[in-house]
Order: C-alpha cells, then structure tokens, then sequence
C-alpha cells in the first residue's frame, strides 16, 4: 500500500466532496431545486467559463485519462484517433449545438429526445432517441467506475467498499445538488488534470533523457507487443483511424450527457464561445495520449493497459504527488458520472415515462422521480462494475458509441430541415442499430473496426459510419415513399423564428 499517496488522495477526495455538498447553495434559486430545469439544467444560467469547465470535465473523464494512454501504450499509433476526433467535433459543435440550445430553451426542452418529440410529433421515434440515449450511457457511466477502481488498486487498496463508498458520496450530493454539483467540481478537476498533465510531459521525459528517446523506447517496446505496434500508422490503418475519428466526432455531441452540460449555458452565444475555447482541452488530450509512450519508455510493464498510466506515476513521482495525480483522475470519474446521470434521467422522466403514462407531471414530481432515477442507475453501474469483468463494460461501450451515432438524422439533420418523414426516421434509425450492432456482435465485441467487402476490396472502418449511412439511406428512400403517399407525416410544434441566430 502507498500509505502517503493514498493521505494525499483521500485529503483531495473530502475537499472535492465538501465542494459537491456545498454546490447545492450555489446560485440556487429562492424557490429552490425543485423542478427539472433547476435541478437536472441548473436553471440554463452557466455563463462561458463554468460552460467551458462543465463541457471539458463532461467529455474528457477519467476513462479518458486512463484509455487513450492505454491504447497507445498497447497498441501504438492507432490510438493518436481520439485527437483528431476532438479536432473534428468544435466546427461541428460551432454549426449545430447554438442552434439547438436556441430551440430548446426557447419551447423549454431538457434532452434532444424533447426536441425530437416537438421537431416530428411522434411517440416512438422520441421513444427510440430516449432509449438509444439510455443504453449508450450505462456503459459509459460503469468507465467512470473502471477508471476509478484501476486507481484504486494502484495504490494498494483492494476489495469493494472503496469503490462503494466513493459512489454513495457522489449519489448523495448529486441528488442534493443536481447539476450544480459537478460544476463545481468540474473547476477543480480541471486544474488538477492540467497541472498534472504539464508536470508529467516535462519531468518524467526530462528523467528520462527526453523526447527523441522517448520514441525511441516506445517503438522499441511496442515492437514487442503481439501484435506489433508501431509509433506511425502501419499500411492499412489509415481508413480505421479515420472513420473511428469522424465517427466519434459525430456521436460525441449526441450523447445525453453533451446535451446537459450544453443545454445548462446562460445563452447560444456561451455555446458559440466554447466551441471557439474547448481546443485547449484537444491540446491537452494529446499531451494525455503522449503518457502511454511515456510509460513504455519508463519500462511500466503490466498486461491491464489500463494500469499503465496510475503505475507510471507511482514509479517516477514521489508519492505525494503521484497521490495528487491519481485523485485528479479518480476526481476526473466523479464529474462525467454525476453529469451522464443526470442526462439519463431526465431522458427516463421526460421522455420515457412521461410519454408512456400520458398525465403531465407536475414540477415537483417530475425533478423528485428525476432524483430517485439518477441514484438507480448509479446503483446499477455499480453492479455491473463490481459484479462482471471490466472488459465486459468497455464492450458495451463499443456498441454504445454505435449507437448514438444513430441519432445523428433526427437530431442533427432535424436542427436544419423538416424535410424527414418521421416514420422513416424511426426506420433508419432500426436499421442502423441493427446493422452496427450485427458488425460488432460479428466481432465478438473485441472490437469497432469491421472489414466491409465492396468490389473484390476490403475496408476496415468505423463499424458507425456504415451503419449510419444505412440510416441515413432508408430514411431518405422511405421519405421520398411516404412523402409521395402523404403517409405519417407528423407535426411540428417548433417555431420556425427559434432556427434563426
């Protein structure tokens, strides 16, 4: 057991903690947090710098820290994927997310299946989007857990109840404070995640005879591995690298979770601002990924890749800031976790529920059923961590990124034109959930990467991008049907003046 580093960890955890329960009385309003808005949006009242925080400390999370090292580490260049997808997503972020923020706090709308619902007039399409939202996040919600344990362990600390105990505190002041807890803590996160990125890109290399043997090392290393990986991209991983990137780009603004931390922005112009303002966070993701060739040429040997980075520091950092390092990431599991538990339950109140029982709930109901929610289901991506192997949940992310992909023809083409009948949308959407979950099931999960056989050739790619052009073929051949038939054409309860600025 690292005795000084897990002081220093636990020290940093109670201040986060204290940080989360007093979040609660931080703007809070003088009717209190009892509607949805107030409680799962914090009131839509986030200006450009807790915006920026929130939205950083949302998509870059502990699972970040720990998985994109872990890639390079163990497979070499294939890994450098998650930059350029981050690079890809602010110009799309620019174009669409504005716009969306401006329809749904305009009509009052708390997740894009709320959009959806009011953009087409259909239950099931609205119930599909709700759904697909759900599923991607369970998974993602239980990384946050494996990123945490893999550091837990690190420092000597074994059994449950830590993991246990982390997650009731979090449960606890996120059903207190709502949104405004990860904000928060979202802030010092951040700094934590900054100051220990820079400290470990120039001491660690600096001890190490700097960069150019640092490459040199890790090639080394990685030829090793089976299979041979390599420090540049290998004849034949161009087309992967660059779908896995366009793919991921598309399906990091539609998860639920983006939608929060987007939707709780004091205007569309705070939007605009963090699109303009969230590359440092791309910057700082590449110097993340750096640390798995960082810790090869460091000699870190273990078969979890996962561990590479904790191991790292507890072998070149003294043990009181390899304590601070390794409660930045625990700290950086927190934030996503309470943020995606949110999302997923206002997806269940607002758009499952609501729309199956038909009786409006009344504010109050509908922010208590929204609290109770989110401590289900942080209960069970506890479960699921502590009771299955953690590889089963980062399998269950591969599909969930496939499926949120698909929600790219109702949310984001629905942002700039009605022109989609909503019954093909909903067929799209089917056939591309079952065309990518097909691929990836094919690959007995182990991976998102599928062959496709055109013209005598084979093309690995993305298996998301296929399944989402499979969508977006079937819903544009039925709309061109149904349109002719004057089928199902649904309503539009948008108005058209919230699409302009």
């Amino acid at each position: 057991m690292h005795t000084t580093a897990l002081l220093v960890f636990c020290a940093i955890f109670l201040f986060v903690t204290a940080a989360g329960f007093w979040a609660a009385r931080w703007r809070r309003p003088m009717a209190g947090m009892h509607t949805l808005e107030e409680w799962g949006l914090a009131g839509r009242s986030f200006g450009t710098w807790i915006t920026w925080f929130l939205i950083g400390g949302d998509l870059y999370t502990a699972y970040t820290v720990i998985a994109v090292p872990a890639a390079l580490y163990g497979a070499g260049a294939m890994g450098f994927f998650a930059v350029p997808y981050a690079i890809i997503a602010y110009p799309y972020m620019m174009l669409v997310l504005p716009r969306l923020w401006n329809v749904c706090q305009r009509h009052g709308y708390i997740t894009f299946a709320d959009f959806v619902r009011g953009r087409y007039g259909n239950r099931w399409l609205t119930v599909a989007i709700a759904l697909t939202g759900i599923l991607a996040l369970m998974p993602y919600i239980a990384l946050q857990l494996v990123g945490m344990k893999v550091v837990i362990a690190a420092l000597g600390v074994h059994g449950e109840w830590p993991l246990a105990a982390a997650f009731i505190i979090l449960a606890a002041y996120t059903y207190s404070s709502g949104l405004r807890a990860p904000a928060v803590i979202a802030i010092v996160k951040d700094i934590m995640l900054y100051v220990m990125v820079l400290v470990a890109l120039i001491y660690i290399p600096y001890k190490l005879g700097g960069y150019a043997h640092v490459f040199e090392l890790a090639n080394q290393a990685l030829a090793t591995h089976t299979p041979p990986g390599t420090i540049h991209l290998k004849q034949g991983q161009q087309l992967p690298y660059a779908t896995l990137a366009i793919g991921s780009a598309i399906a990091l603004m539609l998860y639920p979770h983006t939608a929060t931390a987007v939707l709780s922005a004091g205007s569309a112009n705070a939007v605009r601002r963090n699109a303009a303002m969230l590359p440092a966070y791309s910057f700082l993701l590449g110097l993340i990924a750096l640390l798995g060739y960082v810790a090869l040429a460091a000699g870190v040997a273990t078969k979890d890749t996962s561990a590479s980075v904790p191991l790292l520091f507890l072998k070149m950092f003294p043990e009181w800031f390899a304590g601070f390092c390794l409660a930045a990431i625990a700290v950086g599991a927190l934030v996503p976790a309470a943020i995606m538990s949110i999302a997923a339950s206002n997806l269940f109140t607002r758009n499952l529920w609501g729309e199956f029982t038909g009786k409006p709930m009344l504010p109050r109901q509908e922010s208590s059923m929204a609290k109770l929610v989110s401590l289900f289901i942080k209960f069970g991506a506890l479960v699921f961590v502590l009771k299955l192997p953690a590889p089963y949940a980062i399998e269950m992310q591969l599909l969930g990124g496939i499926w949120i992909g698909q929600m790219f023809p109702s949310v984001v083409c629905g942002t700039f034109t009605r022109w989609f009948n909503p019954w093909a949308l909903l067929a799209g959407w089917a056939a591309g959930m079952y065309t990518g979950t097909a691929m990836a099931v094919s690959l007995s999960l182990k991976s998102s990467v599928y062959p496709i056989h055109f013209a005598g050739q084979v093309y690995p790619m993305y298996a998301a991008v296929p399944a989402l052009l499979l969508n977006l073929a079937v819903a544009v051949v039925l709309t061109l049907i149904l349109r002719a038939a004057k089928i199902g054409e649904g309503s539009d309860s948008t108005e058209a003046s919230a699409y302009i600025g």
